[in-house]
């Protein structure tokens, strides 16, 4: 792996030749954008933008910059690669933010897309490092799948960070890419992964512009759903996707991701349940049902779990209710709920044994059950 930094990359890396292809311009349509926001991206920037120049597709492709407001060396970082890319046939936009203020990554990432041009959409953070093959594998499915987000599996560096949400990003099934979207893992597919048509993009109707705080990327994908869109993976590994401190991701709270999700799951599931069982009788199904509408509180026939002593004491009573008298939910064994269930469970987490339990019902995810953990 190249040093993460400016200057980073071999010489010899960096002496050989791109892929041929066609200029783009000169009245050719541009197939491909692919938009970077970037805010203080110095350290990342050289092997970030290194890897669209290595890009193994042949049809015409832009690279779209938005400088955020960077206080750092990322302005002659992006300078020097537009000589190097538009030699090699790929135009460069560059866009900026010159106030003494960054207006957050959604801002940053509209800006990019509409400063381009291109058919379709490929996004990438300014940290992160695109596999050789990636727009042409993407590209490929985005003609197949025109109302979907397309993803990729990705490699994770460091490589023991977020060990269950790599794995949980890279295995789920073609039908899980859809039901599991109410986790707090957020999208199925990760944003720096995202491929789509520009046409669908602004159908949808771009990233929030709330600025730090806020989660665009999951307002943009819970759209999408609401939308009809569809959601697809690309099996194989096409990103390195870097885990650090400076990620914009964790500016978001998690009270803030969470009443998103609830009112998401509300929206899309409870809206059309009559009844339902929350299979966690501890902390998060406790939650989940306070967090919940009177309307859909209503509908909770029951918890259920499998710790002994909570099923022993038989009720939850909800204390914080102004109804009288307040609100008395039954907690009974998993074998003995009726679904369907929305599950507070976390998965990966007890060596198996909660999903063999759950297996036992031969239920169906999507019908019978969602996974909200």
């Amino acid at each position: 792996m190249a040093e993460a930094g400016r200057g980073g990359g071999s010489p010899a890396a960096a002496r050989r030749p791109p892929p041929s292809r066609p200029p783009a311009g000169r009245g050719r349509a541009v197939q491909v954008s692919v938009i970077v926001p970037v805010h203080n991206s110095e350290c990342w920037l050289d092997e970030c933008l290194k890897s669209v120049w290595e890009q193994d597709f042949k049809g015409t492709m832009e690279l779209s910059v938005f400088n955020d407001a960077s206080k750092d060396g990322s302005a002659e970082i992006i300078e020097k690669w537009k000589i190097k890319l538009e030699d090699a046939g790929v135009p460069v936009i560059i866009g900026r933010n010159d106030s003494s203020q960054p207006r957050g990554v959604g801002f940053a990432k509209n800006q990019a897309v509409i400063q381009s041009s291109g058919t379709y959409l490929c996004f990438l953070d300014s940290d992160d490092v695109m596999m050789p093959q990636r727009v042409r594998l993407q590209h490929e499915a985005a003609i197949q799948h025109p109302n979907s987000i397309i993803g990729c599996q990705v490699r994770r560096e460091p490589l023991e960070s977020t060990e269950r949400y790599t794995r949980w990003i890279n295995n789920l099934t073609e039908e899980q890419l859809l039901t599991q979207v109410f986790t707090s893992h957020g999208p199925t597919v990760v944003m720096p992964t995202w491929f789509c048509s520009r046409e669908w993009f602004f159908h949808v109707g771009k990233f929030d512009e709330g600025g730090k705080g806020i989660p665009e990327d999951l307002l943009f994908f819970y759209k999408h759903i609401q939308k009809g869109g569809e959601v697809f993976r690309v099996n194989h590994c096409l990103l390195l996707y870097r885990y650090h401190p400076q990620a914009a991701t964790h500016s978001v709270l998690e009270g803030t991701i969470w009443n998103h999700r609830v009112r998401f799951l509300e929206d899309r599931v409870l809206s059309s349940w009559t009844s339902f069982t929350i299979w966690n009788a501890g902390k998060q199904g406790k939650k989940l049902y306070r967090s919940l509408s009177l309307a859909n509180r209503k509908k909770v026939t029951a918890f259920c779990d499998v710790d002994e002593k909570k099923i022993t004491k038989g009720f939850y009573t909800y204390e914080e209710s102004e109804e009288r008298p307040k609100p008395k939910i039954p907690i009974c064994h998993f074998r003995d709920a009726t679904p369907p269930f929305i599950i507070c469970v976390k998965l990966d987490l007890t060596g198996g044994a909660f999903e063999t339990n759950l297996n036992t019902l031969n239920l169906k995810e999507g019908m019978d059950y969602y996974h909200f953990n």
